[in-house]
C-alpha cells in the first residue's frame, strides 16, 4: 500500500514516542512534531480511517499490525541511512535532516543494497 509522506512520519514519530512512554496521546505527536494538535487530529483520523491505527476510549493511539509495519520500516531506514551518512562524515543534524527525505522516496531494492553494504563494511571494521 503506497501511503504519503506525511502518514508515515506521523507512523514514525508514534513508533518513536511509544518506545519512550506507554501512553502516545495526540498532544504528544503534537509536541513532538511541533504541529498544532487539530493539525495531528485530522491525520489521525486518516490514519484511523485507514485502519493504521486505533484510539481507545481515553485517546490512548496505538498502531495497528499494518501501521506497526510501516512505521517499523520508515525508522529503520532512517536510522541506518542516518548513521549511514554520519559515517560518510555529513554532520550528525544533516544527516538526521537529508535521511528524514531520502527514507521516503527511496526504493526497497536500493535501500536493500544500501543496507547490506552497510552491514558488510561493519564486518570489516
Amino acid at each position: 500500500m503506497k501511503i504519503q509522506e506525511s502518514a508515515e512520519n506521523y507512523l514514525e514519530t508514534i513508533l518513536i514516542l511509544s518506545e519512550r512512554s506507554t501512553y502516545v496521546r495526540s498532544i504528544d505527536i503534537a509536541n513532538e512534531l511541533n504541529f498544532t494538535k487539530p493539525s495531528v487530529s485530522v491525520a489521525m483520523k486518516k490514519l484511523r480511517e485507514n485502519n493504521l491505527i486505533t484510539v481507545d476510549g481515553d485517546g490512548y493511539i496505538h498502531l495497528t499490525e499494518d501501521g506497526l509495519a510501516i512505521a517499523n520500516r520508515m525508522y529503520e531506514r532512517h536510522k541506518l541511512l542516518s548513521d549511514w551518512l554520519t559515517y560518510l562524515g555529513v554532520p550528525k543534524d544533516i544527516a538526521t535532516e537529508d535521511a528524514c527525505r531520502i527514507e521516503h522516496v527511496i526504493s526497497q531494492e536500493s535501500f536493500e543494497k544500501i543496507r547490506a553494504h552497510v552491514r558488510e563494511m561493519n564486518e570489516h571494521l
